[in-house]
């Protein structure tokens, strides 16, 4: 035998080695699959048991996430803030209108109007994006950026 024939065949064993060692890793992870014990319907009924506490798991929180649904749309999603200068007196930019809206555009919005001696407090509804009465140009801003419009 000539040692190019010698070397071919031994390459050709060693291809078949690595061959048969990957093939081996694939049938131990296959294998992994099957209970220590071998019962496969034990392995069954433990799956079927876990997916029942499971099923019942949701089940459970099924009520909770039904009324947050139910609460959400009145839920505050949208807020701005406008500062500026009510009285034109003061410099600074120290009054505000804050609107907070829900995703329907209901809310609120709050005004707090700050002179040198004084501030006033005061709040406006506001239901589908307009004011149930006459908003200020600042408070009707706070109430577009919330909105984003």
């Amino acid at each position: 035998m000539t040692v190019e024939v010698a070397v071919v065949l031994g390459a050709a064993a060693l291809a078949g080695v690595i061959a048969l060692g990957l093939w081996m890793r694939v049938l131990a992870r296959k294998l992994t699959a099957v209970p220590a014990s071998g019962n496969l319907i034990e392995a069954v009924r433990r799956l079927d048991e876990d997916l029942s506490a499971v099923e019942a798991a949701i089940a459970q929180l099924q009520p909770a996430v039904a009324s947050l649904m139910d609460r959400m749309p009145g839920a505050i999603r949208h807020s701005a803030v406008v500062a500026y200068d009510a009285h034109g007196d003061m410099a600074g930019r120290l009054s505000r209108s804050v609107a907070l809206l829900n995703e329907r555009g209901d809310g609120l919005v709050f005004t707090l109007l700050t002179a040198r001696a004084e501030s006033v407090f005061f709040t406006k509804m506001v239901r589908r994006g307009r004011g149930t009465e006459v908003l200020s140009p600042e408070e009707q801003t706070a109430v577009d950026r919330a909105l984003g419009r």
